[in-house]
């Protein structure tokens, strides 16, 4: 029995999207900037999907530029804007971003820019007084993750796009992980920039957007034909672009139904290993992804982390994900879990189970026995017997 529980690092592309992607290889695979009738129907099929993943965002098409994925739409939107600019301005991040929005936050930080991380809480969560206090008269952008890709916190991006935009700073967010799951309605939010990734919504890796309201200016990263509304420069990746567009429409049909279940079965499972020793919950229990379970291990055994608990699950045929970074043999303690205020020790025995489609409840009860199990066989003795 093989169970996979890591779709919050990728999806498997579903049928349909798998479909759109093949009839595009054998029958529409021009060029889209060609004006014959080749490069014509390729250009119908970018459009569509234009289309497809602008209403999933509540969107209109001319604002959705398509790029690679998530960390091209986040260092778009991010070095796009500050690329305005002949003079190092000032810019605000969360302390638990994503290494695709904070990579690009410290390339400019290297450039001379003031770059702020606000803090969170022990649940992950920012404070909009954080970010009321930390503008600047320079201040030009603020990017926050809309949800946490390690813990699962929700953020109060209304709130906090609303402060941006009071102080006349433009307000990103990195929705890779909400997109698809929860509903995303940029008519309503205070947002100026966005992004949302194919395959974290069951379609194909490769392809990606960034929502620009408009009015935003960005400069392009890429020099070159000016596709993308002159935004994105390259020829699009049609066939992955296809297979974007309709999972994009097929989740926003189907989120009514599949967004409550998933909510069930991460309850689930987070019940079923509540009392397992040494193990506890992390990031926020009411506002988190609803298919997301993150939890640490506190063991006195400083080998027993949440990579070992990785491997003993695969060697199982379940596959989670940990909260750790190995780098050149070294394990490194979680550094979104380390801005939460956890210890070393602790933030290096985090896990992550996320659940998704083709997810059953057979499959919850099956990985939180044996999840237990090894926790059981590979926890000291000691620590099993304290309080």
């Amino acid at each position: 029995m093989q169970i996979y529980l890591d779709y919050s690092a990728t999806t498997p592309p579903r049928p349909e999207a798998i479909a759109a992607m093949q009839a595009v290889l054998t029958e529409q695979w021009g060029n889209p900037s060609s004006l014959h009738e080749w490069g014509e129907r390729a250009a119908t099929v970018v459009e569509r999907a234009r289309i497809q993943v602008a209403d999933l965002l509540h969107a209109s098409a001319e604002t959705v530029v398509f790029t690679s994925g998530g960390t091209e739409a986040n260092n778009l939107a991010i070095i796009g804007v500050a690329r305005q600019f002949k003079t190092p301005q000032h810019l605000i991040i969360s302390s638990v971003e994503h290494s695709a929005v904070a990579e690009p936050a410290r390339f400019l930080e290297q450039q001379g820019w003031q770059v702020t991380h606000l803090p969170v809480d022990r649940q992950g969560w920012i404070n909009p007084l954080d970010l009321q206090a930390a503008l600047r008269p320079n201040t030009v952008l603020v990017s926050v993750i809309y949800g946490q890709s390690e813990v699962g916190t929700l953020q109060p991006i209304q709130s906090l796009g609303a402060i941006a935009r009071s102080h006349g700073a433009l307000f990103h967010t990195d929705a890779v992980q909400v997109a698809g799951r929860l509903p995303l309605n940029v008519q309503n939010l205070p947002i100026d920039l966005l992004s949302v990734s194919s395959h974290k919504l069951y379609g194909p890796q490769g392809a990606g957007a960034l929502y620009i309201r408009p009015g935003v200016e960005l400069i392009p990263l890429l020099g070159g034909g000016g596709q993308e509304f002159k935004r994105r420069s390259g020829t699009q990746a049609v066939p992955v672009i296809a297979g974007f567009g309709v999972a994009a429409e097929l989740a926003a049909q189907e989120m009514a139904v599949e967004t409550p279940r998933l909510i069930h079965l991460r309850d689930r499972l987070l019940d079923q290993l509540l009392d397992v020793p040494g193990l506890f919950p992390t990031g926020d229990s009411w506002n988190r992804l609803p298919h997301h379970v993150s939890l640490c291990l506190d063991s006195p055994d400083p080998s027993l982390t949440g990579k070992t608990l990785v491997r003993q699950m695969n060697l199982a045929g379940i596959a989670i994900s940990s909260g750790s970074a190995c780098h050149s043999g070294k394990l490194t303690p979680s550094p979104i879990l380390k801005a939460m205020g956890y210890p070393d020790q602790v933030a290096q025995g985090a896990i992550r189970l996320t659940i998704g489609k083709p997810t059953t409840a057979a499959d919850i009860d099956w990985t939180a026995l044996v999840l237990r199990q090894v926790i059981e066989r590979l926890m000291p003795t000691r620590a099993l017997a304290s309080p």
